[in-house]
């Protein structure tokens, strides 16, 4: 692979995965469309180091924007190598406020995404899931190969509907696609809106913490490096048609076409109170807690099984929640200053 369209290149995960494909040498095309769903001048800052790297371009297209992206795909580069499709209308919470931004982003923009792919006969497309597709499930660790269709949020249905679509698509144009349910990724240059960011701020500023369902929940936070690692090995494991796929016992996890979906998380769920506990430690403060229900759209547990993942690409999460966190309140004190 040489030229890599990147969507959402100027988000947490998109920056991330850009910089390492540019460290291995490759072309990256990234295009997004600088959302002030948080702060924008944090995506610019992020832009800013990409644009530094050699063979980095970007485009400002929204990918709702189907003439942008038809430009993009069919005119001016045609014939990517592969598609790494990260760009979304994120947020559980918001997807209760502001529902429509999730119909038009991650259903509208995803179909103009997966046209892109067809038209221009790119070599694999891989795109960004989420663990809240399992919704009301309770049997845990939470696996690829259960039923998936009681979502408990609208931004967890719009990312179950982008793994249908995309079955869809593979199955009738041979576009291989993977899909990946990333579970609570964290790390530096994280989304402002993300429980880690919002408790750094909050006990810096000597602020409290609200805490849903009273610390009583358990995450798969996955390390940032950890992320991209899983992504970059999938990215050259393109999918085949499964030769034991059975039509009368259909495996949610694997698929009569070029198609897959993964597990990428840390494999190791730790308590929120325990997370807490640690980023008070790396920070030198007690937090002062507002112990709340759990809110609408939430789970109490997520835990990630990654053993597909191992198995087919040696994916191993390496970072421990406590290392993982020591780096990003480094990085939040050195970027932020005043701390």
């Amino acid at each position: 692979m040489k030229c890599i369209l990147v969507t959402g290149a100027a988000g947490f995960i998109g920056y991330h995965v850009s910089e390492r494909l540019l460290g291995a040498g490759l072309q990256v095309v990234g295009i997004d469309n600088m959302s002030p769903y948080y702060d924008v001048s944090l995506k610019e800052a992020r832009l800013g180091r990409l644009r530094d790297r050699r063979g980095f371009e970007f485009f400002r297209i929204d990918i709702t924007d189907r003439s942008a992206l038809e430009e993009l795909f069919e005119k001016r580069y045609r014939g990517f190598d592969a598609v790494v499709h990260l760009a979304a209308q994120a947020g559980v919470r918001y997807s209760i406020e502001n529902p429509r931004a999730y119909t038009d982003s991650n259903v509208t923009g995803f179909m103009n995404v997966l046209e892109g792919c067809r038209y221009s006969k790119v070599h694999h497309l891989v795109f960004a899931s989420s663990s809240s597709v399992y919704g009301c499930n309770a049997l845990i660790p939470f696996s690829v190969h259960h039923n998936v269709d009681h979502p408990v949020s609208l931004y967890a249905a719009t990312k179950k509907a982008n793994e249908l679509m995309a079955h869809a698509y593979s199955g009738l144009y041979g576009i291989p696609c993977t899909g990946l349910r990333f579970f609570t990724v964290y790390g530096p240059w994280g989304r402002p809106d993300m429980a880690l960011f919002l408790f750094t701020k909050a006990i810096l500023e000597d602020r409290p913490i609200d805490v849903f369902n009273r610390g009583n929940m358990r995450r798969d936070f996955t390390y940032i490096d950890d992320i991209v690692e899983g992504v970059v090995r999938v990215m050259g494991h393109i999918p085949v048609p499964d030769p034991r796929w059975d039509k009368f016992h259909p495996d949610p996890g694997t698929s009569f076409a070029p198609y897959r979906i993964y597990n990428i998380g840390n494999n190791r769920p730790v308590t929120l109170t325990h997370f807490i506990a640690t980023l008070e430690s790396c920070l030198g403060r007690t937090a002062r807690k507002n112990l709340l229900p759990l809110q609408p759209g939430d789970v109490p547990e997520t835990w990630a099984d990654v053993d597909d993942l191992m198995q087919d690409v040696g994916f191993r999460p390496k970072t421990p929640i406590e290392e993982g966190i020591r780096r990003f309140v480094a990085w939040y004190r050195e970027y932020y200053g005043g701390f």
